[in-house]
């Protein structure tokens, strides 16, 4: 066992400094996560309660293993909206939970928002929900109450929309199980998720599918229907035989999804490991790691340390391109390698060394772990001539060609070129988390001013024309303002190119999960199905 020794000091001042402003951007986030739980708000929530039903997220509890972990995937979706009515959360709730010992994709309508009904984040939400079942094969179990879509916004829902619908299809064809539950209305295009579904529970008197309800039934063909007669529980599981499984209640409707998914004969590709040895030094230090000025450098290994088994790590190529951490070691008992990036600027020697240690884990079928903190490849006239561009083209094809799962998390900064050959959203990760203290962005809001007033100041010189200096200075911290904005996390999970942010000491539970998720599928590597690489 190769133990990574700890020169972090609890007790000093950059350590004490580091952990109240990690402190500090937590207290924030959990005020945002506060927003998406509040669903509709008081008003709403008490209305749905009167009315005997549960919301979305005590649906998923009473689903999941007593026990168990749920892990809840994009929680900020729409944060930063345009629209007001676009409440944080995008009135869906998605994440990764056990049922009956299976691993399953779930996802639930939040009724209090809007009636559950989809706008254009919510479908995001929902398709990268999907992608993610598709990628590890995990079963999806849909809690559905939804009017359909948010007709205001349907401009922007209905023709993207329709990818939800074939997504269930394709699951299907795949052999991944889907399952809805439909506890209230499931409306227009929302009743194609449950005529989707291979398996549908309906609740009598509360369920409701229909493609039309009865005023818009009115209005089409002049037919007096009621809610039942068109699209009841009992109508469907008598007479047009959409429900496979008829409920008497929401938790008998729980009930009997359980027991479908144990009835499924699932099996993982991957058996589960044993028993694993816990890092030898304490979660709660990660708060302290990163400072809160992401020019300030930090040593990576302080925080694989606090990560895998046993803080067992064995570096490869440790005197050679320094400024990135590669290495092997298991994670809740996976094995996984490891990319870490050390002094954040990724040179000639980082690149080379990133690629072929790519290709080993593929040869290996190792998934990938990339830690990110980096302002991107170097520049400057000797690299340029040194080769950056074609190495850091060498490490972008070694990522995107690698057919191993990866997972990214965000630590830092991750700006430029260098967020791609670190396995940014553009590359598929299977999951991608980020820290609250992280930025990313095409490059840091100083750096990206000053190269606009460069070059606005070379135009005007070019013309012949005189400079405003004082003018300049205002778009220079109106641009540094935009991008600072632009760079934060809860911004970038807003717009769901992160699966969440995340509180660092709940970094390893989080990666065990989606470690366990990703073995439900087979995990092969790419055997020499790289690109060219440019030597």
């Amino acid at each position: 066992m190769t133990v990574l020794p700890t020169a972090l000091d609890t007790t000093g001042p950059d350590y004490t400094a580091h952990r109240a402003a990690m402190l500090e951007k937590l207290a924030a986030l959990d005020a945002e996560h506060a927003k998406a739980l509040a669903g509709g708000g008081e008003k709403y929530v008490a209305r749905h309660r009167s009315r005997g039903k549960l919301p979305a997220r005590e649906r998923i509890e009473l689903l999941v293993d007593p026990d168990t972990p749920f892990l809840e995937l994009s929680p900020l979706a729409a944060w930063g909206s345009a629209s007001p009515e676009y409440t944080v959360g995008a009135s869906l709730v998605t994440g990764i939970g056990v049922v009956e010992g299976v691993e399953c994709l779930i996802t639930a309508n939040d009724p209090t928002v809007r009636g559950g009904a989809s706008n254009p984040w919510t479908l995001k939400k929902a398709l990268r929900a999907n992608e993610i079942a598709f990628a590890n094969r995990l079963p999806c179990i849909s809690l559905v109450e939804s009017g359909g879509a948010d007709l205001p916004s349907q401009k922007e829902i209905f023709i993207p929309g329709g990818a939800l619908f074939r997504d269930l299809t394709r699951l299907s064809a795949a052999g991944i199980p889907t399952v809805a539950v439909v506890f209230g209305n499931s409306t227009a295009g929302g009743a194609y998720v449950p005529g989707m579904s291979d398996h549908t529970v309906m609740i009598r008197e509360r369920s409701k599918v229909f493609l039309g309800g009865p005023p818009l039934v009115k209005m089409a063909t002049g037919e007096e229907s009621d809610d039942e007669s068109l699209g009841g529980a009992e109508m469907h599981a008598r007479t047009s035989g959409l429900a496979d499984h008829f409920a008497v209640d929401e938790q008998d409707a729980v009930r009997q999804a359980r027991r479908i998914v144990a009835r499924l004969n699932w099996r993982k590709a991957h058996a589960d490991p044993g028993p694993v040895e816990p890092p030898k030094y304490d979660e709660d230090e990660l708060l302290g790691i990163v400072p809160g000025d992401l020019k300030a450098p930090f040593d990576p290994c302080e925080v694989i340390a606090r990560l895998v088994d046993g803080s067992d790590f064995d570096p490869f190529k440790p005197l050679y391109g320094t400024s990135l951490v590669t290495g092997w070691a298991r994670l809740h008992g996976y094995p996984v390698g490891i990319l870490a990036n050390a002094q954040g600027v990724l040179f000639s020697e980082e690149s080379q060394k990133a690629a072929q240690f790519i290709q080993l884990a593929n040869q290996r079928d190792i998934p990938l772990l990339f830690l990110h903190n980096t302002t991107g490849y170097m520049v400057g006239r000797e690299y340029e001539q040194g080769g950056i561009i074609k190495h850091g083209a060498m490490m972008i094809n070694a990522v995107s060609n690698s057919k191993v799962p990866h997972l990214s998390v965000l630590m830092g900064a991750s700006y430029g070129a260098g967020h791609y050959g670190m396995c940014g959203r553009a590359y598929d990760p299977r999951f991608l988390f980020a820290w609250p203290g992280s930025k990313s962005a095409v490059m840091g809001p100083h750096q990206l001013a000053g190269v606009l007033s460069i070059v606005a100041r070379a135009s005007a010189a070019a013309r012949g024309q005189p400079y405003d200096d004082e003018a300049d200075a205002g778009l220079r911290a109106m641009v540094e303002q935009q991008i600072e904005a632009e760079s934060l996390p809860m911004f970038l999970s807003g717009r769901l190119y992160d699966d969440g942010v995340i509180d660092p000491r709940d970094t390893r539970t989080v990666l065990g999960v989606c470690l366990s998720a990703i073995h439900t599928a087979p995990v092969e590597g790419a055997r020499g199905g790289f690109g060219v690489f440019r030597m």
